[in-house]
């Protein structure tokens, strides 16, 4: 269970601020489609991150548990650093509208996940934890906790709180949860 939970925070926080949530609002904004925006980041999540926690799984398997810990500890605080660099915005180029929203969502995001910074925390989790199904399922129940909101509050969520904000709060968390894993 605490390869299901720690991935699922993990996820969660990285992804506060992250490039995927301002993707997540231009397809709100383009297609307003919620069910199919759902769909597609819950399919394009399944598969990066299950082929990512497989790798992961594979590496995992030659190291020690202290070694596990340590590289896990190390990269939470490696991860807290890199939430404080701000993503490029990408869009949703308008060529690929007509596949319609489910398929422009799982095609962007299986290609936004690619060398992110979830992917990284979903190798290095399923390597610690050894784990492909209960990563997966962490990693992606946290991506999809982190994008729900954007898809039905949308705007409104900038509104409230500046996104370089939510960025240093999810960046100190992150450094705690490392310094915790190392401790």
């Amino acid at each position: 269970m605490d390869a299901f939970l720690t991935s699922t925070a993990a996820v969660t926080l990285a992804e506060i601020g992250d490039k995927t949530q301002l993707l997540t609002l231009l397809l709100v904004s383009r297609f307003r489609k919620p069910a199919a925006l759902i769909l597609g980041i819950l399919t394009a999540t399944l598969l990066n991150h299950a082929l990512s926690a497989w790798l992961g799984q594979v590496i995992g398997s030659f190291l020690s548990p202290q070694t596990g810990d340590l590289i896990l500890g190390i990269s939470f605080i490696l991860m807290g650093g890199w939430l404080l660099i701000p993503d490029k915005e990408e869009g949703a180029p308008s060529r690929f509208d007509h596949l319609g929203a489910f398929w422009v969502t799982t095609i962007l995001f299986f290609l936004a996940e690619i060398g992110d910074k979830t992917q990284v925390a979903t190798v290095l989790l399923a390597a610690e934890y050894q784990s492909v199904l209960w990563v997966t399922a962490g990693t992606t129940l946290g991506m999809m906790l982190a994008n729900l909101p954007v898809i039905y509050l949308g705007q409104k969520l900038l509104d409230i709180t500046p996104v370089r904000t939510v960025q240093v709060f999810a960046s100190v968390l992150f450094i705690v949860l490392g310094l915790v894993t190392l401790w």
